[in-house]
C-alpha cells in the first residue's frame, strides 16, 4: 500500500500541473493570440479570392456593357421607319424587330445593373477584409506579447510543482511510473479510482474475478474498460 499512497500522492501533484496546463490552455490570452494568428493565416488566401472574383465580375460586367452597345447600334438600321412608312411599306415585320431588340436591351441593362452592384459588393468586400487585416496585424502583435508574458509566467510555475513531482517519483516503482506516465500521456484523468463495491469508481464497470482477488489482496489492477488503474482504500 505504500507504492499506492506515494503514486496517490503523485498523482495530486500531477494534478496541479494538468490544472496549469488547462488553465494556459483556455486563457483569454490564448485565444485572443489563436484568433489572430488564424485570422492572418487564413487573410492572403481570402484576399486574393475576392480579388479574382471582383476581377471575373469586372470582366463580364465589361463584356455584357460591350454586348450592350452592340445590340443598341442594331436599332440605328431602324432610324428611317418613319421615311418607310410614309412610302407605303409593310413595315411589321420592322416594327417587331424593333420591339424585340428593345426588349432584349431591357433585359441585358437589368442584368449590368445587377453586375455592376456585385462589383461595387465585391470590392467592398475586399476593402473591408484588407482594413481588418490591417487592424489585426497590429492586435496580434501585442497578443502575441501577452500570450507569450502570460504562458511563461504559467510555465514557471509547471516547474516549481515539476521538482515536487520528481521528488515523489524517486519513491515510486518505475513500471508502475512509466504505466502511469503511458495513461497520463493518453489524457487519462485521474489515472488511479478505488475500488468501490467490486466496481471501478470512474466508469462503474465491475472487477473480473480475478481483479477481485488481487484488490482484495492489496495489489493494483487495471479496469477492463477505462483502463484506470485501480486499487482497494
Amino acid at each position: 500500500m505504500a507504492q499506492v499512497d506515494k503514486l496517490l500522492k503523485y498523482q495530486e501533484t500531477d494534478e496541479k500541473i494538468l490544472r496549469i496546463e488547462r488553465e494556459t490552455g483556455n486563457s483569454e490570452e490564448r485565444k485572443n493570440y489563436v484568433q489572430a494568428k488564424t485570422f492572418l493565416t487564413k487573410a492572403p488566401e481570402k484576399l486574393d479570392a475576392l480579388d479574382a472574383k471582383a476581377t471575373e465580375l469586372t470582366s463580364l460586367l465589361n463584356e455584357l456593357n460591350k454586348k450592350y452597345s452592340e445590340i443598341a447600334e442594331t436599332l440605328s438600321d431602324f432610324d428611317h421607319i418613319d421615311e418607310m412608312v410614309d412610302g407605303g411599306a409593310d413595315i411589321s415585320f420592322y416594327r417587331k424587330n424593333v420591339t424585340q431588340i428593345t426588349e432584349k436591351l431591357k433585359v441585358i441593362k437589368a442584368d449590368v445593373a445587377a453586375l455592376s452592384k456585385a462589383v461595387k459588393d465585391a470590392d467592398e468586400e475586399y476593402q473591408a477584409m484588407k482594413k481588418k487585416t490591417i487592424a489585426v496585424q497590429k492586435q496580434y502583435a501585442e497578443y502575441s506579447e501577452v500570450y507569450k508574458n502570460f504562458k511563461e509566467g504559467k510555465q514557471k510555475e509547471a516547474l516549481t510543482v515539476k521538482k515536487e513531482l520528481d521528488a515523489i517519483a524517486k519513491d515510486i516503482d518505475k513500471d508502475v511510473l512509466r504505466k502511469y506516465e503511458i495513461k497520463r500521456s493518453e489524457r487519462i484523468f485521474p489515472i488511479l479510482c478505488p475500488v468501490k463495491d467490486g466496481r471501478c469508481s470512474k466508469c462503474g464497470s465491475e472487477l473480473s474475478l480475478a481483479g477481485k482477488e488481487l484488490i482484495s489482496s492489496g495489489s493494483v489492477v487495471e479496469c477492463d474498460n477505462c483502463h484506470r488503474i485501480l486499487y482497494k482504500e
